[in-house]
């Protein structure tokens, strides 16, 4: 079988499997925000922490919780990873230097998990288990109990008879009300994250992933040398760091180590997680909405744009100009055998299309042209489909920016969900996206200006310039893949990325919140003639059409200086 129909087969049996998930999976998860009911388990860990589960919380009050509870998972990570030495489990690690403590915690705690440390000869068990993996969980549902906020202020009394669960929490929105934080955290875990990262450990399991609690094997190579071997719990950090977006792997490697990802058939059922919950919340947010079309739109662009990235990245590296790749007859530097060209594109094109950041192949030596795309994915704002829930109010804010832009070509009040889009809306929604390219041109304008930037770049030119471009863009939209020729295990970049990975999360959550409170409170408009048919394909088109305009007008002289001068070059 040639490469390139390998290629195609694994993308028609993903978009395949996506398909057949998306209606019920999406159907559940909304049912899950919108049901009136708590589990046993739910109402003992609320009693625990001492919270209402039936409190309705305006914006400020919703932000706070979620910044509260974000600050003590950063505080206690640091600690544990300062403390690691003292612990338990520890297998004889030293505990993590404060900078490097930091950048970690912030890391995790974003939902970035950048790594400038080898997690198999750094970090214990211990911390491991109860740290990272832990954040792994909720990170994930800070960012899906946010979205879903976020949509209970967008759809407020827009939805009248169609679905009955719009209507079970219509309440929640209520004088700018967007629901329970608690609630909702403590539910995306228990009802969604758990269940589903258990079944799919378990399935990684019978792919050849390891489970273990065992410390490093020493073993003896055919030419006599001694090779120690880590164990650990793998399996279970890496379904939740895929289906989470989380992206920090056990081993340095990452899912290239053949502990995390051993196969073919490995390889593609972690892209599938990586992407089964972003593109199954537009079904969400469709059923919250009452209109199940509101969701296919949304589907539809985030599709065509990932969909775009799969395709760019493996043409890029089909192509394999230079002149190492086509004497070697491909460009396989820094992949893996047992995946090839195609299953490392569209790993690659996946993990930067979303906040995952997990890595099957080495994106320093894909080809400039498809670093390129893998970059610009990343810069898109990570919406297609984003990472879980980061995405889904990410692509809604850019929903209200197309909105304004078509509602200036005809002279018409910009309306979405039949809620009018104002002054306050629309500078919500343009403070949201440019928190993104203020980080990464500013984070990158500073580095390459301090001789701290430079003493890290193994790399001159172009190439060094996209090695320090990516780190910031990675870290601004939290997604945590590096060009790993960047020696960024410095004080300064450990401080830096860690700033950039914290402002990048939650600054847009402030101005997403906002504008979902501002829209809650907006009287319903009654649709006209003259009104934008929001659920149909012409909107996904324009909506597609907005994303790569703001994006190319930002991020294009940047781009130019790195991956285009170097892939045209």
């Amino acid at each position: 079988m040639s490469p390139i129909l390998a290629t195609a087969l694994q993308l028609l049996a993903l978009v395949g499997a996506l398909a057949l998930v998306h209606r019920p999976f999406g159907d559940y998860m909304a049912a899950v925000y919108t049901s009136p009911r708590h589990l046993r388990i739910e109402r003992c860990l609320y009693r625990c922490v001492g919270v209402d589960p039936d409190a309705r919380l305006r914006p400020a009050a919703y932000l706070r919780a979620v910044l509260a509870f974000s600050a003590a998972g950063v505080l206690l990570l640091y600690a544990l990873q300062r403390l690691q030495d003292k612990l338990p489990l520890s297998l004889g690690f030293e505990a993590i230097d404060p900078d490097q403590a930091f950048n970690t915690a912030a890391s995790f705690v974003s939902n970035t998990n950048w790594q400038s440390y080898a997690g198999e000869s750094a970090m214990g068990h211990l911390v491991q288990l109860t740290g990272l993996a832990v954040q792994n969980f909720v990170s994930a549902a800070v960012g899906m109990a946010v979205a879903v906020a976020v949509v209970r202020g967008f759809v407020h009394r827009s939805a009248r008879s169609r679905e009955g669960a719009a209507r079970a929490h219509e309440g929640a929105a209520r004088s700018g009300e967007l629901g329970n934080f608690w609630t909702d955290l403590v539910r995306g875990v228990v009802r969604i994250l758990l269940p589903v990262a258990f079944v799919s450990a378990l399935a990684l399991v019978a792919t050849g992933v390891v489970q273990n609690l065992a410390g490093a094997h020493e073993v003896h190579t055919l030419s006599g040398a001694t090779q120690h071997i880590p164990g650990g719990p793998v399996a279970s950090q890496e379904a939740i760091k895929e289906l989470g977006t989380n992206g920090g792997g056990f081993f340095n490697a990452n899912s290239a180590h053949p502990f995390e990802n051993p196969s073919g058939l490995s390889n593609l059922l972690e892209v599938f997680l990586i992407l089964v919950i972003p593109f199954s919340l537009t079904r969400t947010f469709g059923t919250m909405a009452g209109n199940v079309r509101q969701g296919y739109a949304l589907l539809g662009a985030m599709g065509v744009l990932w969909l775009g990235a799969v395709l760019a990245v493996t043409a890029s590296e089909f192509a394999h100009p230079g002149t190492a790749a086509q004497a070697a007859g491909g460009a396989m530097e820094g992949k893996e055998q047992r995946f090839g060209e195609g299953a490392s594109a569209l790993f690659a094109a996946s993990t930067t299309m979303t906040s995952t950041g997990a890595v099957n192949a080495f994106h320093d030596s894909f080809t400039a042209l498809g670093g390129g795309a893998t970059l610009l994915g990343m810069m898109l704002g990570e919406i297609a489909p984003g990472g879980v829930g980061s995405g889904l109010y990410g692509m809604l804010v850019m929903a209200v920016v197309a909105v304004f832009l078509a509602g200036l070509m005809v002279g018409r009040t910009p309306e979405y969900l039949g809620k009018k889009i104002g002054t306050r809306e629309i500078t919500c929604a343009a403070c949201s996206f440019l928190v993104t390219p203020a980080l990464v041109l500013s984070g990158t304008a500073l580095a390459m200006a301090l001789p701290d930037g430079e003493e890290a770049m193994t790399n001159i030119g172009a190439h060094g310039f996209t090695e320090v471009l990516y780190a910031y863009t990675s870290a601004a939209n939290n997604n945590g893949s590096a060009f790993a020729g960047l020696g960024a295990d410095t004080p300064f970049f450990n401080t830096t990325l860690g700033l950039c990975m914290l402002l990048g999360r939650f600054l847009p959550m402030v101005f997403a919140l906002a504008l979902a409170g501002s829209l809650a409170r907006r009287a319903p408009a009654p649709a006209t003639a003259g009104t934008l048919r929001t659920e149909k394909p012409l909107f996904s088109g324009m909506l597609v059409g907005s994303v790569l305009i703001v994006t190319g007008l930002t991020f294009f002289p940047a781009l130019a200086l790195g991956p285009l001068a170097e892939g045209l070059s």
